[in-house]
């Protein structure tokens, strides 16, 4: 894993970008991408031969590292064996994937739809929803992310969906716990349950429960800042879904399979919901996949009642077996474990040492590898280092921090006034030493910007 330089080759490979790809997310004039040559495990490096630690893990999804070799050659062998196969057929690898993946989930989850990504996994859920309820509304929570297609955009509750927004899309948003900045008032995790639970029951009352199909939320919102909800929240939601009649949902696209240090984050809260959308990690995104768990009682509707969906690429073997390959190596070693075990022996102690430190670190908040550190200017008052979906010169101090990490040899994940830490999950402690290291040293400048 020695980098090679070759600029004349990266200079290529930008100039080739630069003139046609067109990139999501981005002002298309606006930005620089890093020419990449290679990676592997937890690290990647570019053509001038830099090497970075991903604390990103890509966009939270090589949950085990890049070019894992028994993953690549899965992938090699369903190529040479059998390329691609249409949907409707039982294929060897889609069905062994299908199995693994209902072995993991909870309770009866245990027919597997499979899709290309997230936000698709999330239009099919919301549509079985609506058709086993005959009701047309979904409640979705602020602080969330769920996909950038049409309906999963319009769940999302951050500022990446009011461009699309069609503000007719049977959407209706509400407020999910969140103690470091309470709508609430609360005072204590206890409160701020009890009173979210409240505002949830109070806006279900209030839209009509007979018109509301389901409740969707990411079981631990992710790229909205990793808010582990507090103890009785999503069993309380759950309470409330079978009061009512209300189907509930929960993305795990970003939370499965590893990241949180159980095989799914609803694990570690002892929910079962009626549909469980799941991707990313399911194969460490080494070809596209995701999915919707699907619980008896929902599948039960489309027993003799044809599902009116589908992909042409639904259970595309190679992804397939992907799929069946990370599933097994995650088994084989331990890699679930390292991330329950190094969370919580190296990243959550060395995340708290350096909120000690660092004057803009207001909060740390997380499990596994998952994890958040708010930033912010003044800890006692809480106000963010940079303001709400900040841009340019208001996004600078976050802006700087990324900079100086980059500098030290680490990829970071940075979203609003956060840096979010997310590496691989069979991450070593001498490479999360590092990362933490590196991030001392960031923070120093993040520190410039504080009162």
């Amino acid at each position: 894993m020695t980098p090679q330089t070759d600029p004349q080759a990266g200079a290529a490979v930008k100039a080739a970008d630069r003139a046609h790809v067109f990139h999501s997310w981005s002002a298309q004039e606006l930005i620089d991408p890093l020419a990449v040559a290679g990676a592997e495990g937890s690290y990647f490096w570019d053509f001038e031969g830099n090497r970075y630690l991903d604390l990103t893990s890509g966009l939270v999804f090589t949950n085990i590292g890049y070019q894992h070799p028994k993953v690549v050659a899965a992938i090699q062998e369903q190529a040479a064996s059998l390329a691609t196969f249409a949907p409707a057929f039982a294929v060897e690898a889609r069905s062994e994937a299908a199995r693994l993946i209902a072995e993991r989930t909870p309770g009866d989850l245990d027919k597997i739809f499979f899709t290309n990504g997230g936000a698709d996994a999330v239009e099919h859920a919301v549509r079985m929803a609506r058709i086993h309820t005959g009701r047309p509304k979904v409640l979705s929570a602020y602080r969330s992310y769920h996909g950038g297609t049409q309906q999963a955009i319009n769940l999302t509750g951050d500022p990446r969906r009011w461009a699309s927004d069609s503000g007719a899309a049977g959407v209706v948003h509400f407020w999910a716990p969140f103690p470091y900045r309470s709508r609430f008032y609360a005072q204590t995790e206890q409160q701020e349950c009890e009173r979210a639970l409240e505002h949830l029951e109070t806006t279900i009352a209030f839209e009509g429960p007979g018109t509301i199909a389901a409740i969707i939320l990411e079981t631990i919102p992710g790229t909205a800042g990793i808010m582990v909800p507090p103890p009785g929240y999503l069993a309380g939601v759950r309470e409330l879904c079978d009061t009512y009649g209300i189907v509930f949902i929960l993305d795990e696209v970003m939370a499965g399979f590893g990241r949180t240090g159980r095989w799914f984050a609803a694990d570690l809260f002892d929910v079962v919901p009626d549909l469980m959308t799941f991707a990313k990690g399911v194969n460490s995104g080494y070809v596209p996949l995701g999915g919707v768990a699907i619980s008896g009682r929902i599948a039960e509707t489309f027993g003799k009642r044809a599902y009116p969906g589908g992909l042409t690429y639904s259970g595309h073997p190679l992804a397939c077996a992907a799929a069946v390959a990370t599933i097994n190596v995650m088994a084989e070693e331990g890699i679930v474990d390292n991330a329950a075990e190094l969370g919580a022996s190296v990243v959550e102690p060395g995340l708290r040492r350096l909120a000690e430190r660092h004057p803009s670190v207001g909060e740390v908040r997380g499990v596994g590898m998952f994890w958040a550190l708010d930033l912010v200017r003044n800890k006692e008052t809480r106000e963010p280092l940079v303001p709400y979906n900040a841009a340019g010169e208001a996004a600078a101090p976050m802006a700087a921090f990324a900079a100086a990490a980059k500098a030290n040899g680490v990829w970071p994940f940075v979203n609003m006034n956060r840096t979010h830490v997310v590496p691989p999950c069979n991450v070593t402690e001498a490479e999360l030493k590092e990362g933490l290291a590196a991030l001392d040293a960031a923070l120093s400048v993040a520190d410039e910007y504080t009162e």
